[in-house]
């Protein structure tokens, strides 16, 4: 997944204060220096949160005896798929990553983002939560522990084409970036078109796609809305992060310092998901020029609000094609793990 850096007055406008992180001081902790490998440099979630997170809160929080470097991991050369096995490894102590990069490592990597299953951030968040202990227990067996899971804003359709519904997908092409994604537009009677994220301009104003799938914001900092017409608010995906330690690594962190990061990083991750909802609308209002916009640039979209007929589609869709399609390429556990957590939640049943 790739995404243009926003403005300086974008980034700005949703920059949560430091503060914001502000819990009480812990006093007496032993001093430790961390090397952390975060997410895409370019993104606000890295911008905002990550590296403020890390290379401020923590310290100030423990009166300067915790101290850590960042860098994206973009920054460092890595692409993202490696990152996991890197920390397994023990070459990364702490690192972040799209769980959607290592859906082919393992189709488990898909199951809280599958396309449709959380059509707003308050159930994209639940459906996190509530299969957070699976990947746990999975990342566990490779040397891996999972600190949190956090998000990036709503992934919806940008349309240079006239629609008013879901059905209307149907006969078009429509650029997407994974493979959850793809299976959903197929569903509607589209054609899935892989487009790399800095090709989609020219390919929405020469007609080789008529829409394509990116977060509302990022596809207002790429200027999406100089050759898109129409905004369907409705998101399809979420492309959720995990954010993880060598679990050899995080053994030998003193137990005071293991309980001071993650009662922290839980606060951070709590922001994020607060920030990516705010972001979506922020997208939905700028591409369209909505009276909400803070930024100085508004598009002329169309936002095109989602009717309740829609909405039975989607779960239509996801409950017969996408959540079926995914169990069968996943093992017999993690179905069941999934019936456990996400589909008794949500009343989806999946089956191998």
């Amino acid at each position: 997944m790739k995404r243009l850096v926003l403005s300086t007055l974008a980034a700005s406008s949703l920059l949560l204060s430091v503060n914001t992180f502000a819990q009480e001081k812990v006093a007496g902790l032993p001093k430790t220096q961390l090397q952390v490998v975060g997410g895409l440099s370019n993104l606000t979630a890295y911008q905002n949160f990550e590296q403020p997170f890390w290379t401020k809160t923590i310290t100030e929080l423990s009166d300067g005896q915790v101290t850590a470097t960042i860098k994206g991991f973009n920054e460092m050369g890595l692409k993202g798929p490696e990152i996991l096995r890197l920390i397994g490894q023990g070459v990364i102590p702490i690192g972040t990553a799209t769980l959607a990069y290592f859906a082919s490592d393992n189709p488990i990597n898909e199951a809280i983002d599958l396309a449709g299953l959380a059509p707003s951030a308050k159930i994209a968040r639940e459906v996190t939560d509530a299969f957070k202990p699976v990947y746990e227990k999975f990342y566990e067996k490779n040397n891996i522990k999972v600190l949190g899971l956090s998000t990036y804003p709503g992934q919806v359709l940008f349309c240079n084409a006239n629609i008013s519904s879901l059905s209307d997908i149907k006969g078009k092409k429509v650029r997407t970036s994974s493979r959850t994604t793809g299976e959903f537009v197929q569903a509607l009677g589209g054609t899935s078109v892989t487009i790399p994220f800095g090709d989609v301009v020219p390919a929405l104003q020469n007609g080789v796609v008529d829409c394509a799938i990116t977060g509302s914001m990022s596809g207002y900092s790429a200027k999406w809305y100089e050759v898109s017409t129409h905004l369907y608010a409705l998101p399809i995906n979420w492309n959720q992060q995990i954010h993880a330690a060598n679990l050899t690594y995080w053994n030998k962190l003193d137990p005071k310092v293991q309980d001071f990061l993650q009662k922290n990083i839980d606060v951070m991750i709590d922001h994020i998901w607060d920030a990516a909802a705010k972001e979506t609308q922020q997208g939905y209002d700028c591409n369209t020029g909505a009276a909400a916009c803070t930024l100085p640039v508004k598009g002329k979209m169309k936002l095109v609000e989602p009717t309740e007929a829609d909405r039975e589609l989607l779960k239509k869709i996801t409950a017969e094609t996408i959540v079926p399609k995914w169990a069968a390429r996943c093992s017999a556990e993690c179905v069941k793990d999934f019936n456990a957590t996400i589909g008794k939640q949500l009343g989806l049943t999946a089956s191998k």
